[in-house]
Protein backbone atom coordinates (compact mmCIF):
# COMPACT_ATOMS: atom_id res chain seq x y z
CA UNK A 1 0.00 0.00 0.00
CA UNK A 2 1.64 3.21 -1.27
CA UNK A 3 1.24 6.22 1.52
CA UNK A 4 1.64 10.53 0.56
CA UNK A 5 4.62 11.62 2.20
CA UNK A 6 4.43 13.29 5.56
CA UNK A 7 4.20 16.99 4.25
CA UNK A 8 1.80 16.23 0.80
CA UNK A 9 -2.12 17.28 1.75
CA UNK A 10 -4.10 14.26 2.45
CA UNK A 11 -5.67 12.96 -0.37
CA UNK A 12 -2.48 14.11 -2.93
CA UNK A 13 -1.52 10.92 -5.47
CA UNK A 14 1.69 9.21 -4.46
CA UNK A 15 4.67 10.84 -5.69
CA UNK A 16 5.77 8.39 -8.73
CA UNK A 17 8.88 6.32 -8.10
CA UNK A 18 12.08 7.79 -8.91
CA UNK A 19 13.59 5.71 -11.87
CA UNK A 20 17.10 4.79 -10.09
CA UNK A 21 14.65 2.97 -7.05
CA UNK A 22 12.49 1.49 -9.98
CA UNK A 23 15.72 -0.11 -11.66
CA UNK A 24 17.08 -1.02 -7.91
CA UNK A 25 13.26 -3.17 -7.42
CA UNK A 26 13.40 -4.87 -11.01
CA UNK A 27 17.13 -6.01 -10.19
CA UNK A 28 15.92 -7.40 -6.84
CA UNK A 29 13.09 -9.12 -8.31
CA UNK A 30 15.27 -10.70 -11.07
CA UNK A 31 17.69 -11.76 -8.52
CA UNK A 32 14.86 -13.39 -6.28
CA UNK A 33 13.31 -15.03 -9.40
CA UNK A 34 17.30 -16.43 -10.52
CA UNK A 35 17.78 -17.63 -7.22
CA UNK A 36 14.94 -19.19 -7.07
CA UNK A 37 15.18 -20.92 -10.21
CA UNK A 38 18.91 -22.19 -9.27
CA UNK A 39 17.30 -23.77 -5.66
CA UNK A 40 14.71 -25.24 -6.91
CA UNK A 41 13.97 -27.32 -10.15
CA UNK A 42 11.80 -27.02 -12.57
CA UNK A 43 10.65 -30.35 -13.31
CA UNK A 44 9.90 -32.97 -10.99
CA UNK A 45 12.45 -35.81 -10.31
CA UNK A 46 11.50 -38.22 -13.31
CA UNK A 47 13.91 -39.18 -16.14
CA UNK A 48 13.54 -38.32 -19.11
CA UNK A 49 11.48 -41.09 -21.89
CA UNK A 50 9.81 -41.88 -18.43
CA UNK A 51 6.97 -42.23 -20.81
CA UNK A 52 8.00 -43.73 -23.76
CA UNK A 53 5.80 -46.89 -24.46
CA UNK A 54 8.97 -49.43 -25.16
CA UNK A 55 11.00 -50.55 -21.93
CA UNK A 56 14.46 -50.20 -23.99
CA UNK A 57 13.65 -46.46 -23.96
CA UNK A 58 12.69 -46.20 -20.71
CA UNK A 59 16.08 -47.50 -19.50
CA UNK A 60 17.94 -45.36 -21.89
CA UNK A 61 18.49 -42.38 -19.82
CA UNK A 62 19.81 -45.20 -17.22
CA UNK A 63 22.32 -46.54 -19.57
CA UNK A 64 23.56 -42.91 -20.68
CA UNK A 65 24.29 -41.61 -17.09
CA UNK A 66 26.00 -45.09 -16.07
CA UNK A 67 28.45 -45.22 -19.33
CA UNK A 68 28.98 -41.26 -18.51
CA UNK A 69 30.35 -42.24 -14.80
CA UNK A 70 32.10 -45.95 -15.96
CA UNK A 71 34.11 -43.79 -18.25
CA UNK A 72 35.12 -40.71 -16.60
CA UNK A 73 35.61 -41.79 -12.89
CA UNK A 74 38.98 -44.24 -13.98
CA UNK A 75 39.78 -41.39 -16.24
CA UNK A 76 39.75 -38.11 -13.82
CA UNK A 77 41.70 -40.23 -11.22
CA UNK A 78 44.41 -41.14 -13.84
CA UNK A 79 44.72 -38.18 -14.91
CA UNK A 80 45.21 -36.10 -11.75
CA UNK A 81 47.34 -38.81 -10.42
CA UNK A 82 49.55 -39.09 -13.25
CA UNK A 83 49.64 -36.27 -15.50
CA UNK A 84 49.38 -33.71 -12.28
CA UNK A 85 51.00 -35.77 -9.69
CA UNK A 86 48.21 -35.19 -7.06
CA UNK A 87 48.41 -37.81 -4.17
CA UNK A 88 45.79 -40.69 -4.55
CA UNK A 89 43.04 -39.80 -1.59
CA UNK A 90 43.27 -36.09 -2.49
CA UNK A 91 42.37 -37.39 -6.04
CA UNK A 92 39.96 -39.56 -5.03
CA UNK A 93 38.24 -37.34 -3.26
CA UNK A 94 37.88 -34.55 -5.86
CA UNK A 95 37.02 -37.33 -8.74
CA UNK A 96 34.02 -38.20 -6.71
CA UNK A 97 32.58 -35.10 -6.76
CA UNK A 98 33.37 -34.35 -10.05
CA UNK A 99 32.02 -37.56 -11.38
CA UNK A 100 29.92 -39.30 -9.22
CA UNK A 101 27.33 -36.79 -9.64
CA UNK A 102 26.47 -37.69 -13.46
CA UNK A 103 24.40 -40.78 -11.79
CA UNK A 104 22.21 -38.23 -10.69
CA UNK A 105 22.25 -36.27 -14.97
CA UNK A 106 18.80 -38.65 -15.33
CA UNK A 107 16.93 -37.13 -12.12
CA UNK A 108 18.55 -34.67 -10.99
CA UNK A 109 20.43 -32.41 -12.95
CA UNK A 110 20.42 -29.14 -11.45
CA UNK A 111 21.14 -30.54 -8.50
CA UNK A 112 24.25 -32.35 -9.47
CA UNK A 113 25.44 -29.03 -11.06
CA UNK A 114 25.84 -27.33 -7.36
CA UNK A 115 27.70 -30.66 -6.86
CA UNK A 116 30.27 -30.79 -9.83
CA UNK A 117 30.56 -26.72 -10.02
CA UNK A 118 31.83 -25.91 -6.60
CA UNK A 119 33.83 -29.23 -7.40
CA UNK A 120 36.22 -28.28 -10.26
CA UNK A 121 36.29 -25.01 -8.64
CA UNK A 122 37.93 -26.50 -6.24
CA UNK A 123 39.68 -28.79 -8.31
CA UNK A 124 41.11 -25.93 -9.83
CA UNK A 125 42.40 -24.25 -6.87
CA UNK A 126 44.27 -27.29 -5.70
CA UNK A 127 46.03 -27.58 -8.95
CA UNK A 128 47.32 -24.42 -8.67
CA UNK A 129 49.78 -26.03 -5.81
CA UNK A 130 51.34 -28.12 -8.58
CA UNK A 131 53.34 -25.77 -10.59
CA UNK A 132 55.66 -28.38 -12.53
CA UNK A 133 52.89 -31.03 -13.90
CA UNK A 134 53.48 -33.13 -16.78
CA UNK A 135 50.41 -32.02 -18.35
CA UNK A 136 50.12 -28.40 -17.94
CA UNK A 137 46.31 -27.62 -18.67
CA UNK A 138 44.61 -25.23 -16.62
CA UNK A 139 41.87 -24.26 -14.75
CA UNK A 140 40.18 -27.20 -16.48
CA UNK A 141 41.96 -30.92 -17.31
CA UNK A 142 40.00 -32.07 -20.49
CA UNK A 143 37.75 -35.25 -18.21
CA UNK A 144 36.65 -32.17 -15.86
CA UNK A 145 35.84 -30.09 -18.85
CA UNK A 146 34.34 -32.65 -20.86
CA UNK A 147 32.33 -33.98 -17.97
CA UNK A 148 30.92 -30.44 -17.18
CA UNK A 149 29.79 -30.08 -20.72
CA UNK A 150 27.64 -33.09 -20.27
CA UNK A 151 26.40 -31.36 -17.25
CA UNK A 152 25.31 -28.27 -18.67
CA UNK A 153 23.58 -29.76 -21.43
CA UNK A 154 21.59 -32.18 -19.20
CA UNK A 155 20.51 -28.50 -17.05
CA UNK A 156 19.44 -27.11 -20.35
CA UNK A 157 17.61 -30.29 -21.55
CA UNK A 158 15.51 -30.06 -18.60
CA UNK A 159 15.41 -26.30 -16.98
CA UNK A 160 14.00 -23.28 -18.17
CA UNK A 161 15.63 -20.75 -19.98
CA UNK A 162 16.49 -18.65 -16.93
CA UNK A 163 18.27 -21.22 -15.17
CA UNK A 164 20.16 -22.36 -18.18
CA UNK A 165 21.10 -18.86 -18.68
CA UNK A 166 22.26 -18.12 -15.27
CA UNK A 167 24.24 -21.61 -15.33
CA UNK A 168 26.17 -20.52 -18.00
CA UNK A 169 26.48 -16.75 -16.53
CA UNK A 170 28.00 -18.66 -13.77
CA UNK A 171 30.10 -20.51 -15.04
CA UNK A 172 31.89 -18.00 -17.59
CA UNK A 173 32.36 -15.78 -14.13
CA UNK A 174 34.31 -18.23 -12.88
CA UNK A 175 36.45 -18.95 -15.91
CA UNK A 176 37.39 -15.32 -15.51
CA UNK A 177 38.58 -14.97 -12.43
CA UNK A 178 40.31 -18.18 -12.10
CA UNK A 179 41.72 -16.93 -15.54
CA UNK A 180 42.49 -13.37 -13.86
CA UNK A 181 43.73 -15.32 -10.98
CA UNK A 182 46.47 -17.19 -12.64
CA UNK A 183 47.17 -15.95 -15.64
CA UNK A 184 50.82 -17.61 -15.35
CA UNK A 185 49.06 -20.94 -15.15
CA UNK A 186 46.03 -19.99 -17.71
CA UNK A 187 46.44 -21.33 -21.02
CA UNK A 188 43.44 -21.05 -22.97
CA UNK A 189 41.20 -23.38 -21.41
CA UNK A 190 39.40 -20.94 -18.92
CA UNK A 191 37.52 -19.41 -22.61
CA UNK A 192 36.76 -23.36 -23.81
CA UNK A 193 34.71 -24.07 -21.12
CA UNK A 194 31.53 -21.02 -21.34
CA UNK A 195 32.47 -21.56 -25.72
CA UNK A 196 31.14 -24.92 -25.54
CA UNK A 197 29.18 -24.38 -22.86
CA UNK A 198 27.44 -22.00 -24.49
CA UNK A 199 26.81 -24.62 -27.59
CA UNK A 200 25.67 -27.39 -25.44
CA UNK A 201 23.35 -25.19 -23.77
CA UNK A 202 22.12 -23.89 -27.38
CA UNK A 203 21.33 -27.76 -28.29
CA UNK A 204 19.93 -29.03 -25.28
CA UNK A 205 17.43 -26.01 -25.05
CA UNK A 206 16.47 -26.14 -28.85
CA UNK A 207 15.97 -29.68 -27.83
CA UNK A 208 13.70 -28.89 -24.86
CA UNK A 209 11.65 -26.56 -26.39
CA UNK A 210 11.00 -28.68 -29.67
CA UNK A 211 10.25 -31.17 -27.08
CA UNK A 212 7.45 -28.85 -25.14
CA UNK A 213 6.10 -27.85 -28.56
CA UNK A 214 5.36 -31.48 -29.93
CA UNK A 215 4.11 -32.09 -25.96
CA UNK A 216 1.51 -28.91 -25.82
CA UNK A 217 0.61 -29.90 -29.61
CA UNK A 218 -0.07 -33.28 -28.73
CA UNK A 219 -2.51 -31.91 -25.64
CA UNK A 220 -4.01 -29.04 -28.26
CA UNK A 221 -4.73 -32.19 -30.75
CA UNK A 222 -6.25 -34.57 -27.99
CA UNK A 223 -8.25 -31.52 -26.55
CA UNK A 224 -9.80 -30.78 -30.30
CA UNK A 225 -10.05 -34.47 -30.87
CA UNK A 226 -12.27 -34.40 -28.02
CA UNK A 227 -14.41 -31.15 -28.46
CA UNK A 228 -15.09 -32.30 -32.39
CA UNK A 229 -16.25 -35.79 -30.58
CA UNK A 230 -18.36 -33.72 -28.17
CA UNK A 231 -19.90 -31.09 -31.10
CA UNK A 232 -20.22 -34.44 -33.35
CA UNK A 233 -22.70 -35.87 -30.54
CA UNK A 234 -24.70 -32.62 -30.11
CA UNK A 235 -25.25 -32.37 -33.26
CA UNK A 236 -26.52 -35.76 -33.41
CA UNK A 237 -28.89 -34.98 -30.83
CA UNK A 238 -29.88 -32.11 -32.43
CA UNK A 239 -30.86 -34.14 -35.45
CA UNK A 240 -32.40 -36.40 -33.75
CA UNK A 241 -34.53 -33.95 -31.81
CA UNK A 242 -35.29 -32.51 -35.10
CA UNK A 243 -36.93 -35.76 -36.22
CA UNK A 244 -38.44 -36.91 -33.21
CA UNK A 245 -40.25 -33.28 -32.95
CA UNK A 246 -42.05 -34.66 -35.99
CA UNK A 247 -43.07 -37.65 -34.66
CA UNK A 248 -44.11 -36.05 -31.45
CA UNK A 249 -46.45 -33.04 -33.75
CA UNK A 250 -48.30 -36.01 -35.04
CA UNK A 251 -49.51 -37.28 -31.72
CA UNK A 252 -50.01 -33.83 -30.32
CA UNK A 253 -52.06 -32.47 -33.29
CA UNK A 254 -53.91 -36.28 -33.06
CA UNK A 255 -55.01 -35.21 -29.43
CA UNK A 256 -55.72 -31.44 -30.24
CA UNK A 257 -58.58 -32.99 -33.10
CA UNK A 258 -59.94 -35.54 -31.05
CA UNK A 259 -60.76 -32.74 -28.12
CA UNK A 260 -61.46 -30.67 -30.53
CA UNK A 261 -64.20 -32.88 -32.58
CA UNK A 262 -65.69 -34.81 -29.00
CA UNK A 263 -68.29 -32.56 -28.18
CA UNK A 264 -69.51 -33.20 -31.84
CA UNK A 265 -68.76 -37.06 -32.09
CA UNK A 266 -70.14 -37.55 -28.35
CA UNK A 267 -73.92 -36.53 -27.98
CA UNK A 268 -75.32 -35.78 -24.62
CA UNK A 269 -72.33 -34.23 -23.17
CA UNK A 270 -72.36 -32.24 -20.10
CA UNK A 271 -70.95 -28.93 -19.73
CA UNK A 272 -68.21 -29.95 -17.31
CA UNK A 273 -67.04 -32.66 -19.82
CA UNK A 274 -66.92 -29.91 -22.65
CA UNK A 275 -65.01 -27.98 -20.87
CA UNK A 276 -62.23 -30.64 -20.02
CA UNK A 277 -62.23 -31.05 -24.01
CA UNK A 278 -61.64 -27.63 -24.49
CA UNK A 279 -58.71 -27.20 -22.07
CA UNK A 280 -57.07 -30.84 -23.23
CA UNK A 281 -57.02 -28.92 -26.79
CA UNK A 282 -55.52 -25.85 -25.30
CA UNK A 283 -52.85 -27.47 -23.63
CA UNK A 284 -52.27 -29.24 -26.37
CA UNK A 285 -52.01 -26.56 -28.85
CA UNK A 286 -49.67 -24.66 -27.01
CA UNK A 287 -47.15 -27.69 -26.17
CA UNK A 288 -47.26 -27.39 -30.17
CA UNK A 289 -46.25 -23.69 -30.05
CA UNK A 290 -43.53 -24.35 -27.40
CA UNK A 291 -41.99 -27.27 -29.46
CA UNK A 292 -41.86 -25.31 -32.55
CA UNK A 293 -39.94 -22.99 -30.61
CA UNK A 294 -37.61 -25.68 -28.97
CA UNK A 295 -37.22 -27.33 -33.14
CA UNK A 296 -36.09 -23.06 -34.03
CA UNK A 297 -33.50 -22.91 -31.43
CA UNK A 298 -32.12 -26.51 -32.34
CA UNK A 299 -31.94 -25.94 -36.38
CA UNK A 300 -28.68 -24.49 -37.68
CA UNK A 301 -29.17 -20.60 -39.15
CA UNK A 302 -29.89 -20.95 -42.45
CA UNK A 303 -31.59 -24.74 -42.36
CA UNK A 304 -35.47 -25.24 -43.67
CA UNK A 305 -37.96 -28.07 -41.92
CA UNK A 306 -37.72 -31.18 -44.12
CA UNK A 307 -41.47 -31.25 -45.20
CA UNK A 308 -41.67 -34.85 -45.87
CA UNK A 309 -43.03 -37.36 -43.64
CA UNK A 310 -40.48 -39.19 -41.32
CA UNK A 311 -39.25 -42.50 -42.90
CA UNK A 312 -40.08 -46.12 -41.17
CA UNK A 313 -39.45 -49.75 -41.70
CA UNK A 314 -42.60 -49.20 -44.25
CA UNK A 315 -39.02 -47.66 -46.40
CA UNK A 316 -36.72 -49.95 -45.79
CA UNK A 317 -36.86 -52.32 -48.76
CA UNK A 318 -37.05 -49.30 -50.79
CA UNK A 319 -33.44 -47.80 -49.44
CA UNK A 320 -32.33 -51.15 -49.93
CA UNK A 321 -33.49 -51.14 -53.56
CA UNK A 322 -31.40 -47.84 -53.97
CA UNK A 323 -28.30 -49.43 -52.32
CA UNK A 324 -28.61 -52.28 -55.06
CA UNK A 325 -28.45 -49.93 -57.86
CA UNK A 326 -25.17 -47.51 -56.12
CA UNK A 327 -23.24 -51.07 -56.82
CA UNK A 328 -23.47 -52.42 -53.12
CA UNK A 329 -25.10 -56.34 -53.95
CA UNK A 330 -27.54 -56.55 -50.37
CA UNK A 331 -29.63 -58.62 -49.01
CA UNK A 332 -33.19 -58.11 -46.90
CA UNK A 333 -35.22 -60.10 -44.47
CA UNK A 334 -38.02 -58.54 -43.38
CA UNK A 335 -40.75 -60.17 -42.35
CA UNK A 336 -44.59 -59.02 -43.88
CA UNK A 337 -46.42 -58.59 -40.50
CA UNK A 338 -44.79 -56.90 -37.45
CA UNK A 339 -46.26 -56.28 -34.46
CA UNK A 340 -47.21 -52.45 -33.21
CA UNK A 341 -43.85 -50.20 -33.98
CA UNK A 342 -43.99 -47.07 -32.12
CA UNK A 343 -43.05 -44.28 -34.24
CA UNK A 344 -39.75 -43.64 -32.31
CA UNK A 345 -38.63 -47.02 -32.70
CA UNK A 346 -39.62 -46.71 -36.54
CA UNK A 347 -37.49 -43.50 -37.39
CA UNK A 348 -35.13 -45.24 -35.53
CA UNK A 349 -34.76 -48.85 -37.19
CA UNK A 350 -34.73 -47.16 -40.57
CA UNK A 351 -31.94 -44.45 -39.48
CA UNK A 352 -29.66 -47.27 -38.43
CA UNK A 353 -30.18 -49.70 -41.47
CA UNK A 354 -29.71 -46.29 -43.48
CA UNK A 355 -26.47 -45.31 -41.35
CA UNK A 356 -25.11 -49.01 -41.78
CA UNK A 357 -25.49 -49.16 -45.48
CA UNK A 358 -23.54 -45.82 -45.72
CA UNK A 359 -20.97 -46.65 -44.26
CA UNK A 360 -20.75 -49.96 -45.75
CA UNK A 361 -20.53 -48.03 -49.34
CA UNK A 362 -17.51 -45.30 -48.33
CA UNK A 363 -15.34 -48.04 -46.30
CA UNK A 364 -16.51 -51.19 -47.93
CA UNK A 365 -17.45 -50.30 -51.06
CA UNK A 366 -18.65 -54.36 -53.40
CA UNK A 367 -19.21 -55.90 -49.95
CA UNK A 368 -22.14 -57.94 -50.00
CA UNK A 369 -24.03 -56.87 -47.08
CA UNK A 370 -27.12 -58.26 -45.10
CA UNK A 371 -29.98 -56.32 -43.84
CA UNK A 372 -31.80 -58.02 -41.46
CA UNK A 373 -35.17 -56.59 -39.61
CA UNK A 374 -37.34 -59.31 -37.12
CA UNK A 375 -39.42 -58.84 -34.13
CA UNK A 376 -40.03 -61.51 -30.91
CA UNK A 377 -43.23 -59.83 -29.46
CA UNK A 378 -40.91 -57.26 -27.34
CA UNK A 379 -37.89 -56.54 -28.93
CA UNK A 380 -37.14 -55.06 -32.51
CA UNK A 381 -33.95 -56.37 -33.98
CA UNK A 382 -31.82 -54.76 -36.83
CA UNK A 383 -28.92 -56.36 -38.42
CA UNK A 384 -26.80 -55.33 -41.07
CA UNK A 385 -23.59 -57.45 -41.74
CA UNK A 386 -21.12 -57.35 -44.61
CA UNK A 387 -18.52 -59.18 -45.91
CA UNK A 388 -15.16 -57.97 -46.73
CA UNK A 389 -14.82 -55.85 -49.82
CA UNK A 390 -14.11 -58.63 -52.73
CA UNK A 391 -13.47 -55.32 -55.23
CA UNK A 392 -10.06 -54.01 -55.60
CA UNK A 393 -11.79 -50.49 -55.44
CA UNK A 394 -10.19 -48.29 -52.88
CA UNK A 395 -12.54 -47.00 -50.18
CA UNK A 396 -13.93 -43.97 -50.27
CA UNK A 397 -13.06 -43.13 -46.84
CA UNK A 398 -10.28 -44.40 -44.73
CA UNK A 399 -11.06 -42.52 -41.65
CA UNK A 400 -14.41 -41.35 -40.24
CA UNK A 401 -15.89 -39.22 -38.66
CA UNK A 402 -18.16 -41.37 -36.23
CA UNK A 403 -21.29 -39.20 -36.99
CA UNK A 404 -22.94 -42.56 -38.11
CA UNK A 405 -21.77 -44.56 -34.76
CA UNK A 406 -22.38 -41.99 -32.60
CA UNK A 407 -26.11 -41.19 -34.39
CA UNK A 408 -26.80 -44.96 -34.18
CA UNK A 409 -26.26 -45.18 -30.18
CA UNK A 410 -27.91 -41.79 -29.69
CA UNK A 411 -31.05 -43.82 -31.50
CA UNK A 412 -30.70 -46.38 -29.06
CA UNK A 413 -29.90 -44.61 -25.55
CA UNK A 414 -33.15 -42.85 -26.98
CA UNK A 415 -35.49 -46.14 -27.21
CA UNK A 416 -33.97 -47.81 -24.51
CA UNK A 417 -32.66 -50.49 -26.63
CA UNK A 418 -28.71 -52.08 -27.00
CA UNK A 419 -26.79 -51.66 -29.98
CA UNK A 420 -23.48 -54.06 -30.99
CA UNK A 421 -20.81 -52.92 -33.52
CA UNK A 422 -17.55 -54.02 -34.46
CA UNK A 423 -15.69 -55.92 -37.03
CA UNK A 424 -16.05 -59.63 -37.76
CA UNK A 425 -13.30 -61.99 -37.35
CA UNK A 426 -13.21 -63.12 -41.29
CA UNK A 427 -13.40 -59.53 -42.60
CA UNK A 428 -16.21 -56.95 -42.42
CA UNK A 429 -18.64 -55.27 -40.09
CA UNK A 430 -21.53 -55.99 -38.19
CA UNK A 431 -24.08 -53.56 -36.33
CA UNK A 432 -26.68 -55.04 -34.63
CA UNK A 433 -29.42 -53.00 -32.83
CA UNK A 434 -32.22 -54.74 -29.63
CA UNK A 435 -34.87 -51.91 -29.92
CA UNK A 436 -37.61 -52.72 -27.05
CA UNK A 437 -41.41 -52.76 -27.99
CA UNK A 438 -44.18 -51.70 -26.04
CA UNK A 439 -46.19 -54.89 -24.03
CA UNK A 440 -48.96 -56.10 -26.43
CA UNK A 441 -52.23 -55.14 -24.35
CA UNK A 442 -54.26 -58.72 -24.52
CA UNK A 443 -57.41 -59.03 -26.07
CA UNK A 444 -60.58 -59.12 -24.07
CA UNK A 445 -63.11 -62.39 -25.61
CA UNK A 446 -66.21 -61.18 -26.73
CA UNK A 447 -69.31 -62.46 -24.92
CA UNK A 448 -71.36 -65.27 -26.58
Amino acid sequence: MTTSPPHAPPGAPPRPQPAADGLVSAARRNLREIVHGLAHPSHPPVPPLADASKRWRRLLPYVVVFTLAAVFVPVTLSMLTNQYGMAEGLAGLLTVAQTAPLLMLAHRPLQAWWIVFPADIVGALVLLVYREPLMDIWPWPPPTLICYLFVMLAVALRETRRTVVSVWALTAVASLVLHLGGTDRSNGTSALLPAFGAVFMVIGAVIRERGDAQRRLAEQETISEAERAQRTLLEERARIARELHDVVAHHMSVITVQADSAPYRIGGLPEQAREEFATIAGSARESLTEMRRLLTVLRSDGTKGERAPQPGLDRVQQLVEATVRAGLPAELSLPTQLPNVPQTVDVSAYRIVQEALANVIRHAPGARTRVSVASDGTHLTVLVVNDRAEKPDSPLETTGTGHGLVGMRERVRLTGGTLDTGPLPEGGFRVAARLPLPPVAPTVPEDS
